[in-house]
């Protein structure tokens, strides 16, 4: 076995730095505080206000608010990210509005005819009327007079510094109006950015609340001493981080942040892999193609009475856990399914191409123990094992469909990619692992070619 280089090289730069997501997380914690002790606020402060924790849907969305203000003020104070290139922002242009006011109005009209198409879809979609939807609806719905109307002032005081103003709203605006040619590939590029926020802003904001609310309300000092309801909580916590942090990337994909979609993954493939894991199309759920827990049981039913091992299953199920929240906080900013908002090469990225996906995987063997089956039935344990090595191989070929879209995209990424295959503590043995199991085309003599007489 080749020994690790004496040198390692360092890694490429990240577009993003870490205190972008701990700002973000800082934030969250302050919020989440004030709503669990928001009784007692009341009381030290003497406000008129109700004497209950703050645990509904408008608290919820209020922490969006909070985690996104501490990652747009470190963005802006500290990294300074409205002034890389990369923006698409020359702030030195200053173009006097009249020169950018039919610009501005045919890319706001694009805006507006992609938002009225969303809804519409949103509309005549029926699972978006249905459970945990029905809050997103009612959200969006408030939303969209205050999305139509700022729109106006925020194009038209974009329009005036940017290098090509002429973006993929603007010539989809212009298809629309048909008095200037527009380019279809920057239309495309424009739809197949909308049809993710499209699709995941409204899954986002479904699962927003639920989360939120549970740990706000959980009473922590009964569950210290029990390895399970503690992991319980602390896992929910994570997933209500995840979910936070990923909201408000999704919500923030502006210029002015670098924070923009660059473009969305192109290939039908990578949009297959993506979708099949998110309802309506998800094939995991109860039931579903891809249930690996039929006839299973979780981790704490097989471990019951095993103090010591409940204890390391849950530690571990919570440093998964941890981990695959870190590798959404990482992002800071630009979260999102799907697109290339720039390279993320710190955090757990540092460790593995695809930390999030990896830690998820494992924390899904471990959780489910797909092998035990409660019924008894060895059919079932054959089942689960082999359903859930197929949603494994769903997030690999996840994985492998977002590293061609960004192989393609970014030299950096390429470069992040070689470094990653190389020398990453996690990438490295799992490529080694991976070549040792494939089995070697066999060799192939070249034919013997007899000097001529």
């Amino acid at each position: 076995m080749s020994q690790r280089p004496s040198h390692v090289p360092a890694l490429p730069q990240s577009d993003v730095s870490a205190g972008v997501g701990l700002a973000g997380l800082a934030g969250l914690a302050f919020w989440v505080l004030v709503c669990r002790f928001w009784p007692q606020i009341v009381d030290t402060f003497g406000l008129s206000a109700p004497h209950e924790v703050m645990d509904g849907p408008g608290a919820a969305m209020m922490a969006l608010v909070f985690s996104g203000t501490g990652m747009v003020g470190w963005s802006l104070l500290v990294d300074k990210v409205h002034r890389r290139p990369s923006t698409g922002i020359d702030w030195s242009i200053k173009r006097p509005l009249r020169e950018v006011i039919d610009i501005s109005m045919t890319k706001i009209a694009g805006l507006w005819a992609t938002w009225a198409i969303i809804g519409f879809a949103y509309c005549v979609a029926r699972w978006y009327w249905r459970g945990q939807y029905v809050f997103a609806m009612e959200t969006l719905e408030t939303a969209a007079p205050l999305l139509f109307l700022g729109a106006v002032p925020y194009v038209l005081w974009l329009d005036r510094v940017l290098v090509n103003p002429r973006d993929g709203a603007w010539h989809f605006g212009a298809m629309l109006i048909g008095r200037e040619a527009w380019d279809a590939d920057e239309v495309r590029k424009h739809w197949l950015a909308w049809a993710v926020k499209g699709f995941f802003c409204a899954f986002m904001i479904s699962i927003v609340p639920g989360g939120f609310g549970a740990i706000v309300r959980s009473d922590w000092g009964a569950v210290v001493h029990d390895p399970v309801t503690l992991a319980t909580l602390l896992i929910e916590t994570m997933f209500m981080v995840d979910v936070q942090i990923a909201m408000v990337g999704y919500l923030v994909t502006m210029k002015p942040l670098d924070a923009q979609i660059r473009t969305a993954n192109p290939h039908l493939s990578a949009w297959v892999a993506a979708l099949m894991c998110y309802p309506p199309f998800i094939l995991m759920g109860d039931g579903d193609v891809l249930d690996y827990r039929q006839g299973g049981a979780e981790w704490a039913f097989w471990l019951q009475g095993h103090d010591v091992l409940l204890w390391i299953w849950a530690v571990a199920l919570v440093f998964l856990t941890a981990v695959y929240a870190w590798a959404t906080f990482a992002f800071g900013l630009r979260f999102s399914n799907l697109t290339y908002r720039g390279v993320l090469t710190n955090g757990p990225y540092a460790f593995t191409r695809h930390p999030a996906y990896l830690s998820k995987n494992t924390y899904w063997w471990l959780a489910s123990l797909p092998f035990l089956a409660a019924s008894g039935s060895a059919v079932d344990a054959v089942r689960n094992t082999v359903i859930l090595g197929l949603v494994s191989a769903v997030y690999y070929w996840r994985a492998r469909t977002e590293e061609k879209h960004l192989l393609a995209e970014d030299a950096k990424y390429r470069e992040y990619h070689a470094w990653m295959a190389e020398y990453g503590p996690i990438t490295r043995v799992l490529r080694k692992l991976t070549r040792a199991i494939t089995p070697k085309p066999p060799m192939v003599q070249p034919p013997v070619v007899q000097p001529a007489e």
